[in-house]
């Protein structure tokens, strides 16, 4: 296991986020990103979680002052999951782009396809 602090973490994360081409980047639209300490109890395994209406599923209602999708990282589980800084950050980054992918409509089974479940 590899801890880092709040403010190191959330700093991965943005490291993350500035990883994702800007294209794709300025495609996001009404989302936040969120690091929580743990997940649900009934998930205590859970890295990260979607939770919204994915682009490709959206039509005009949506836009009209909905609230924003949430993709939240769970620190706890990936620092336990992890026994190494570098270790820790990639499955961060890979975290973060599995919950973005969603957002953008692609199913866990392509992410797996494609080696990022």
């Amino acid at each position: 296991m590899h801890r880092l602090s709040d403010a190191e973490f959330e700093q991965a994360v943005g490291d993350a986020l500035d990883s994702i081409p800007p294209e794709l980047a300025q495609a996001m639209d009404n989302v936040v990103i969120l690091v929580e300490p743990e997940p649900p109890q009934d998930d205590p395994d859970l890295l990260g979680v979607y939770d919204g209406v994915p682009l490709t599923e959206r039509d005009g209602w949506w836009d009209a002052g909905s609230l924003p999708d949430r993709i939240t990282i769970f620190q706890g589980p990936l620092e336990r999951f992890c026994d190494s800084p570098e270790q820790l950050r990639e499955e961060i980054a890979v975290t973060v782009v599995h919950e973005i992918a969603h957002h953008f409509g692609i199913s866990d089974e392509q992410l797996h396809e494609l080696g990022w479940g």
